[in-house]
């Protein structure tokens, strides 16, 4: 079936999500379309505006913040020895929803992957040997997807 363009449009924008397939963009978009007053949609409109506006990396771990240092960082009562390298923003929540983990984070923001031309300069990595030259890290532990 063909859709208006604004219909095509909004199944293309949801189907950029990971792990949204064509079907159930279609299924959003149309939901979208018939179920959702204007104010929700401004409302879900802002919420993404915003976050592109108001978040950004910390400068210290590489998770995503809306404060300079983040909240982990800043946090005084983790255990400053101990520091969990991981992929992405997404183990940070995963970590820490889990309410067992107390020391300090290292988000690589990606793996080095030379097939699809990501050296080591594309990650965090650089502040990563910044921080091991502490004397204060005795531990690091790497939180990183099994891959080649």
């Amino acid at each position: 079936m063909r859709y208006p363009k604004a219909i095509t449009d909004l199944i293309e924008s949801f189907s950029r999500y990971p792990g949204i397939g064509p079907k159930t963009a279609e299924r959003l978009a149309l939901y979208t379309v018939n179920k959702i007053d204007k104010e929700n949609v401004e409302k879900f409109m802002k919420a993404l505006i915003d976050t592109k506006e108001t978040l950004f990396k910390c400068p210290v771990c590489g998770n995503i913040t809306d404060v300079d240092p983040c909240y982990i960082c800043s946090d005084k009562t983790r255990e400053l020895d101990i520091l969990l390298v991981v992929e992405d923003a997404r183990d940070v929540i995963i970590i820490e929803k889990m309410n067992r983990y107390r020391g300090k984070y290292h988000v690589l923001n990606g793996v080095i992957s030379p097939i699809d031309g990501i050296g080591p300069e594309e990650i965090n990595l650089k502040s990563l040997i910044q921080r091991l030259q502490d004397d204060k890290i005795k531990e690091v532990i790497l939180g990183l997807n099994a891959s080649i």
